[in-house]
Order: C-alpha cells, then sequence, then structure tokens
C-alpha cells in the first residue's frame, strides 16, 4: 500500500489546478510490513515449532504437544523427518520475523519542486548499505513509465525515467498494485512533475 502526503494536505490529486499548487509530493512505501509476511511468518513459526515439538516426544517419548501424541512416532525415521521439517519451518520464519522488523524495502519517494529534487530512499540488510538514498534534479527526469505484464506472474510498476541513467523502480517489490491504483499514481506523478507520462 502506498499512501500520497503532500505539502497541502487539502489538496486533490485528481484535481490539476490544485495539484500545481503542490511544492512537495511524498509517496510512502510499504516494504516487508504487509500483511501477507505476517501471516507467513506466524504460518512458518507455529508449523516449525510444532514439528519441532513432535520430533522431541518422539525421541523423548514425552509428550510436548496438547492436541495430539508424537509419542507413538518412531524417532527413525518419522521423528528424524519431523525435526528436519520443523528446523526448517523455524528458520524460515526466522528470517520472515527479521526481515519485517529491519523493514527491508520500506521507504519513500519524494519530489520537491521547492528545492528541485526527487530523492528515493529505501531500507535494506543491515550492514554498510542498510541505508539506501538516490538523489536527481528535477530537470533530469523525463518521463514515467508504466510497465503491464499480466498472466500467472503478473507485474505492475512505475518506473521514473533518468537522463542517462535508465529507468528507476518506483513502486514496491512482490504484491503488485492494483491497476486503477497504479494508473492514477502514474498520471498524477507525470502532472505533478509535467513530464510524459507512457505505458498506458
Amino acid at each position: 500500500m502506498i499512501k500520497n502526503m503532500a505539502a497541502t494536505s487539502a489538496s486533490n490529486p485528481s484535481n490539476p489546478s490544485k495539484n500545481e499548487n503542490r511544492l512537495i509530493l511524498r509517496r510512502n512505501i510499504v516494504g516487508s510490513r504487509r500483511l501477507s509476511n505476517y501471516v507467513w511468518a506466524i504460518v512458518s513459526t507455529m508449523g516449525g515449532v510444532g514439528f519441532l515439538l513432535a520430533s522431541l516426544s518422539s525421541l523423548l517419548q514425552v509428550n510436548l504437544l496438547p492436541f495430539s501424541d508424537p509419542t507413538q512416532l518412531i524417532f527413525i525415521p518419522q521423528g528424524v523427518a519431523m525435526g528436519f521439517y520443523g528446523v526448517a519451518g523455524s528458520l524460515l520464519g526466522l528470517y520472515l520475523w527479521l526481515v519485517i522488523s529491519w523493514d527491508v524495502g520500506g521507504g519513500y519517494n519524494e519530489f520537491n519542486r521547492e528545492t528541485g529534487k526527487a530523492k528515493i530512499f529505501r531500507y535494506g540488510f543491515p550492514g554498510k548499505n542498510r541505508k539506501i538514498e538516490i538523489e536527481y534534479p528535477l530537470e533530469e527526469l523525463q518521463a514515467v513509465r508504466v510497465d503491464l505484464k499480466e498472466g500467472l506472474n503478473p507485474k505492475r510498476a512505475l518506473y521514473l525515467r533518468v537522463k542517462g541513467r535508465g529507468d528507476l523502480p518506483l513502486t514496491r517489490v512482490g504484491q503488485p498494485l492494483p491497476l486503477a491504483e497504479l494508473e492514477n499514481q502514474g498520471a498524477e506523478l507525470a502532472r505533478f512533475l509535467s513530464i510524459p507520462l507512457e505505458g498506458l
């Protein structure tokens, strides 16, 4: 989900005359803190812990699960297999919780006509490149491009064409945006920057 914020909160993106009075257009980008990631993190953690407890129950012959009796399982090979799946599920859950806590991919796009700068900011993994920040003068922005690809693996994304630097992605990674929302955002940005909108 992308939230639009502007210097003039009362302005309406669909009204060109009001849109021209705005000096700053800022869009917050949701990274790893999406509902789907939370759901998968919970499912992976619960499944991994459940399999691990089942494996330990079959090894120790003590029931560690309140809803079943895995002590009836033979540790080799059934308990070992459950232990393997438990470790894999727990590690996947841990990875997802870490990515969510770091908010990998989250950030914002800011276009400021007052300073004449466009700023793209994203959070990455911990390390020297944890904060990724790119700035371009607004004069170097040539067009907003909409990239649409339907099918089993749909792709809906906005790109910013920068003079001499190619296309810069603006939308979130992973879950594609609804088509209507993508079109509205592309049209609003192109109108705000007074540059062409391509791909529609």
